[in-house]
């Protein structure tokens, strides 16, 4: 249970971009319940019951814990088991019944299309680094890829010519994504130009590579991120899952089909693409102006 719960702390850190406070947060929460569930002999999450979630609160209350903490913890439970239902890692998630407080979402900012033009623009394409940066960038956001897809793409993968990239996602399901002709043009000046002098290695297939002839693992990825937004004078919090959620948001709202865009972002459940992406208001006003009769 402890993997699970170090799987979910490196997800809201790495690819949700949350603060080392929130992690610290969620990790005691959480951590605590899975210590209560030890001292009950319960050795797997899919074996927790509903009455073991209560007894837990109901001990932190005999204890003298405040109502309000009381209940973040429980929204903390709540989410962990979301997130390993949406992961395929729990069939069953017994707390969906469970009334609590509305629950924190944990959806990261949003780029406009200037703030993004702003970062694609930032990598330095005269400096190789630069070129292999820019390309990293422009396939993020040009395909919605998670970070562990975009840090495991291998050049098999990779159809230029075509105008696709195939993805292995989760589950080891594969997907094809569309990738605009810009981006592929300068993800294909990187794989002529750079990557030869970054990596010599045949056996390595990863696209993206360091100069240690290495893959670019998620840290560094989020790195790269990190370093040109702070370069391109863009005041959020910007991660990989940043790019991944703006895809699918500028999609929305340009007026692509929700299940299409399921299909592109590679969710099982219509309802998880509905927690990515997010209505514009002001799509929301044309949309009313142009349909109802007294707009």
């Amino acid at each position: 249970m402890n993997a699970l719960l170090e799987s979910y702390l490196d997800y809201i850190s790495l690819e949700r971009g949350l603060s080392i406070n929130t992690r610290k947060a969620y990790a005691d929460d959480i951590g605590q319940f899975l210590s209560f569930l030890n001292l009950k002999g319960v050795t797997s999450l899919s074996q927790v019951s509903r009455k073991q979630i209560l007894d837990h609160l109901m001990t932190m209350k005999a204890k003298g814990m405040s109502t309000n903490s009381i209940s973040r913890h429980l929204v903390s439970i709540k989410v962990f088991f979301r997130y390993l239902q949406q992961e395929g890692l729990l069939d069953k998630n017994v707390t969906d019944t469970m009334d609590s407080p509305r629950l924190w979402k944990i959806l990261p900012d949003t780029l406009s299309e200037q703030e993004v033009n702003l970062l694609l623009k930032a990598p330095d394409m005269r400096k190789p680094l630069g070129v292999r940066d820019r390309a990293i960038l422009e396939v993020f956001y040009a395909s919605g890829l998670r970070v562990s897809e975009l840090s495991g793409l291998q050049l098999p993968d990779l159809h230029i010519d075509d105008g696709y990239i195939r993805v292995i996602g989760k589950g080891r399901k594969e997907r094809v994504i569309p990738i605009a002709q810009d981006s592929a043009n300068i993800l294909e000046c990187y794989l002529e130009e750079i990557r030869p002098m970054l990596c010599n290695n045949p056996h390595l297939q990863n696209v993206f590579v360091s100069k240690r002839e290495t893959a670019l693992c998620r840290q560094r990825l989020w790195q790269i991120i990190k370093k040109y937004t702070q370069e391109a004078g863009i005041m959020k919090n910007v991660t990989p899952h940043t790019l991944r959620h703006s895809f699918a948001s500028h999609l929305l709202d340009n007026g692509a089909p929700l299940r299409v865009i399921q299909e592109m972002l590679g969710h099982a459940d219509i309802a998880t693409t509905q927690v990515y992406t997010h209505v514009n208001p002001e799509r929301l006003k044309s949309i009313h102006q142009q349909f109802h009769p007294r707009a």
